[in-house]
């Protein structure tokens, strides 16, 4: 299976766990999941473990992913010279909440409202933090794994990068911000719109191959 079709596979993968989970979330049949997991979740408070929470929700917010995302594009254009995995970047990033406000739209879930930490506006799902850390994190591991050679170093930044975005995941049910349901379609809507991404990016690199 070449590269292309894996990225086919995984897109058409999501779609169809996305859309089981926006079915179950619309006939709020999933209740029982978000319950469970938020009760486990919600059950390791304490001051510190707050703390780091808080931190990694901070990496998922708006500033900040337009910080590494301005920095990212900026080395891609300025330095490595690298035009169109610039142009998958900025697709990436900049239509993860772009897609993420017209899901919100069309969902109209309001968000948690118990034991609430922190303080949020705006509809739940699917979750906006979840969405852009798995934009900014994945299409960020894709384009360093193109240049790594190495199976260490790719096993290392694959780790990396989907702890980082599980973390912020966990956090946004931690701090009572979204539901777990909120998160995973996040991810799932972020991993249809990356692979299809990927998919076009590698496309037009073969049509400029020949």
């Amino acid at each position: 299976m070449n590269h292309l079709r894996r990225a086919y596979v995984w897109g058409l993968l999501a779609i169809v766990f996305f859309s089981v989970v926006s079915l179950l979330v619309r006939n709020e049949g999933i209740a029982g999941f978000d319950t469970s997991v938020i009760s486990v979740v919600q059950g390791w408070e304490n001051p510190k473990l707050t703390e780091v929470m808080e931190s990694f929700t901070w990496l998922g917010t708006t500033i900040v992913v337009i910080v590494i995302a301005v920095c990212i594009l900026l080395f891609l254009a300025f330095v490595l010279g690298h035009r169109m995995e610039l142009l998958l970047f900025l697709a990436v990033v900049g239509g993860a909440p772009l897609l993420n406000r017209l899901l919100k739209a069309a969902f109209h879930r309001e968000r948690p409202d118990i034991h609430r930490l922190v303080e949020e506006l705006g509809y739940s799902y699917p979750s906006g933090h979840s969405m852009a850390a798995f934009a900014l994190y994945g299409v960020l591991t894709f384009l360093l794994w193109r240049h790594v050679r190495r199976r260490t170093g790719r096993i290392i930044l694959v780790v990396l990068g989907s702890s980082i975005v599980t973390c912020i995941g966990i956090s946004r049910i931690y701090l009572g911000a979204h539901y777990p349901s909120d998160v995973l379609g996040g991810y799932l809507a972020s991993g249809v719109w990356l692979a299809l991404m990927i998919e076009i990016f590698r496309s037009r690199k073969l049509v400029k191959q020949h």
